[in-house]
């Protein structure tokens, strides 16, 4: 039996789930106008799988990459969920507010 595609999903659900929170909490502290520089560190991430030798290395950073690229594109919809009230404002976040 082999188990990797169901350990390589696990860990995908579970990054995923954590890309939730750090959403979350950048867009609190810091705000949306990160998502640029948060979608070229995914980028990067993921570039750096494509150089790691055997199986699990690259899969796992892959994965990590692509969920922080995937964060990017929520950091603007999260000021949007901030801004109709859904989540709460920070009063004291430095950097444009939405």
């Amino acid at each position: 039996m082999n188990f990797s595609g169901f350990i390589a999903a696990f860990i995908a659900v579970i990054t995923i789930g954590l890309g939730f929170a750090w959403v979350i909490r950048l867009e609190y502290w810091f705000g949306a106008h990160l998502a640029k520089w948060v979608a070229v560190l995914g980028l990067a991430i993921c570039a750096l799988s494509l150089f790691l030798p055997g199986f699990w290395a690259p899969a796992i950073t892959g994965i990590f990459g692509g969920t922080v690229v995937w964060g990017a594109t929520e950091l603007p919809e999260q000021a949007q969920r901030v801004a109709r009230g859904l989540f709460p404002k920070n009063p004291n976040k430095s950097g444009p507010q939405p």
